[in-house]
């Protein structure tokens, strides 16, 4: 746990004075309760973050666009805030392979699951909150969102996929194909594992309860990986590792 502690504190360019708080962060429900420490683990941290991060968003939206309308505030700050986007920042800090996760939910995909990543995200920032105040939050927030508050991520989108078929269609005039790679657990609690395809190669997976949600998880990490290959997200800033 040292050594992922050292490693994220790297990616954000932050040192903890409290190491056991970030460390904290990357404790997932599942891998305490195997533990038989089933409160020991990142949730209330995410509580806390889920606030810091609403709350820094709308300070940076609110010095950039000086002009913009209550409501349109409100639309852009959801879009930079959703599930999906802040899966997406937690790759780009390289939160998932430093996750503790329980034994099921790492053959179930947790470690690519948007809503998993989504929420260690904000249980690292909740850790930032409570080692270094507002401020220290306030900056990792900044050097995070600044480059996308002019640029909404098209991850935004509510609808994943038809995001990655425009995205396909208009660069490489094709259209990609899902397909479903397995089902487990019974039929009250199935598990359905769907791969996204283009051209042969796979671009992303998604796992859940049912097909269309685990496409739509499948597009989600699809469109990560798009970005990244494109060099996109590379060059929005410096906190990638």
């Amino acid at each position: 746990m040292q050594e992922a502690v050292a490693t994220l504190e790297r990616c954000l360019a932050y040192r903890f004075g409290r190491p056991e708080l970030l460390a904290r962060a990357l404790v997932h429900s599942s891998w305490a309760a195997e533990q038989g420490e089933p409160e020991e683990n990142n949730e209330r941290l995410e509580f806390l973050g889920d606030a810091v991060v609403d709350l820094a968003v709308a300070a940076l939206l609110y010095e950039y666009y000086p002009a913009m309308r209550e409501g349109d505030l409100s639309r852009r700050r959801a879009a930079l805030v959703n599930e999906s986007h802040l899966a997406l920042l937690a790759g780009e800090i390289g939160l998932a392979p430093l996750l503790l996760l329980g034994r099921g939910e790492e053959r179930g995909g947790g470690r690519g699951k948007p809503s998993i990543l989504a929420a260690a995200f904000e249980a690292v920032i909740g850790a930032v909150y409570l080692d270094g105040g507002y401020p220290a939050a306030h900056a990792l927030l900044g050097r995070l969102f600044a480059p996308w508050v002019a640029d909404p991520p098209p991850l935004g989108q509510s609808d994943s996929k038809s995001a990655l078929q425009e995205i396909l269609q208009e660069r490489y005039g094709a259209t990609p194909e899902y397909r479903l790679e397995g089902e487990e657990g019974p039929a009250h609690e199935r598990r359905f594992t769907v791969a996204v395809i283009f051209r042969g190669q796979v671009l992303g997976r998604g796992v859940a309860g049912r097909k269309k949600e685990a496409e739509r998880r499948a597009a989600v990490q699809a469109l990560a990986g798009l970005e990244k290959k494109d060099g996109s997200v590379l060059a929005r800033g410096d906190l990638l590792c």
